[in-house]
């Protein structure tokens, strides 16, 4: 599942749904014309025909200056340019058929025209600023695509769908993180979040996916894998440390899966700091325990401890793991509640077992966030949903 293009919901919610002003233009069209020139020019008509039925104690001939200015805000280049022109000229027509009682003067004259002419240079500042907005949103989209790679359907042999909000609404991009990766040891499933925002904690969030799609294919152990990503943290740290970062500190919470070919009816879990995963089935939903192990980069706190410990939880036919970020978790609605994200779950798949799957898992889990909040993301916002394929 993508984030959410094309569906209503999200049309309903545009913060959420990212739109820019670039697609806002686009609600200015029809049959594939523009239609941003009708607003200036309806304006423009009502200005001349309420001055017209107005005595000389109320002129308003002279608010075509507003006319270009709305332009500015809506209409390209040319057509700003249009009604900067028109403007003037519908003023002196105006002005000069009306009685002479009536004329406005040369003053408002050149008020209208310095208005248009200041119009079409805030609609070329205007213009940049969509054009530079929409480079950025593409480097952040080439970004993230590299970052979250794709999944193919049935990777790894296991049915998955996931959603990904941004809560930047320019940035479109984040700390969270997710991936599958299959091996000669069985297929191995990350979901996380780095603490912190902006490009430092994509960087960061790269450098952890990379170290889990090697160690998650060679490690037979998935303990081994645990430990490969936190000491990737630690290097990761000391690395910017070395750079003369401010952000040193850096931390990340996950969950880490195992999906051991020899036990299909296993999974095995990993948790670092990071809220439990749900098992959701038929027979109904259960939470994983909270996890034992510090947020990675964080492991130095608890010298001596050893490995982390790996649980083995048993899985039925049919069962998803859902995991969530803090975007879902949260997420708090106008009486500052928390989305309540267990009992949603449990109330839908009671009503409908088919909820467990986890393209409708996620849809349900991604729309209960979004009216709960009303669409203001507070933070980044993913649902990744996983299952062995029957």
């Amino acid at each position: 599942m993508s984030s959410g293009g094309g569906h209503r919901l999200l049309d309903r919610y545009p913060r959420a749904g990212r739109r820019d002003a670039l697609h806002r233009q686009q609600l200015l069209r029809l049959r594939g014309h523009s239609v941003a020139w009708v607003p200036p020019l309806v304006l423009l008509a009502g200005i001349v025909v309420a001055d017209y039925y107005t005595g000389p104690d109320f002129r308003i001939i002279s608010w075509v200056v507003l006319v270009p200015g709305i332009a500015a805000a809506i209409c390209g280049v040319k057509g700003t340019a249009a009604f900067a022109v028109l403007a003037p000229a519908v003023y002196l027509v105006a002005d000069a058929l009306l009685p002479h009682q009536y004329n406005a003067g040369l003053a408002d004259f050149i008020l209208a025209a310095l208005g248009g002419t200041l119009a079409v240079l805030a609609c070329v500042v205007r213009i940049r600023n969509e054009h530079r907005i929409l480079r950025m949103r593409d480097i952040a989209e080439s970004t993230r695509r590299t970052v979250l790679r794709p999944l193919p359907p049935g990777f790894g042999g296991l049915e998955h769908a996931s959603v990904y909000l941004t809560a930047d609404t320019e940035a479109r991009v984040g700390g969270d993180f997710y991936d599958i990766q299959p091996g000669p040891h069985g297929t191995r499933v990350l979901l996380g979040d780095v603490q912190g925002k902006g490009l430092a904690a994509v960087d960061t969030a790269a450098a952890l996916l990379g170290t889990f799609r090697e160690a998650g294919y060679h490690e037979a152990d998935l303990g081994t894998v645990a430990d490969r990503l936190e000491a990737r943290m630690v290097r990761h740290r000391v690395r910017h440390q070395a750079l003369g970062s401010r952000e040193g500190d850096r931390f990340a919470t996950a969950v880490l899966l195992g999906f051991p070919d020899d036990a299909p009816g296993t999974v095995e879990v990993v948790v670092f700091g990071h809220e439990p995963p749900l098992i959701v089935g038929a027979q109904g939903v259960r939470a994983l325990r909270p996890g034992e192990t510090l947020p990675l980069g964080l492991a130095e706190l608890t010298p001596g401890t050893g490995p982390p410990p790996v649980h083995r939880v048993a899985l039925r036919p049919g069962e998803t793991v859902l995991m969530t970020t803090d975007g879902v978790t949260e997420a708090r609605d106008t009486h500052d509640t928390f989305y309540p994200l267990t009992d949603e779950v449990t109330r839908a798949v009671a009503a409908d077992p088919r909820t467990a799957e986890p393209r409708r898992l996620v849809a349900f889990v991604r729309d209960g966030t979004l009216r709960h909040c009303g669409g203001r993301l507070a933070d980044d916002t993913t649902v990744f949903a996983v299952r062995r394929r029957t």
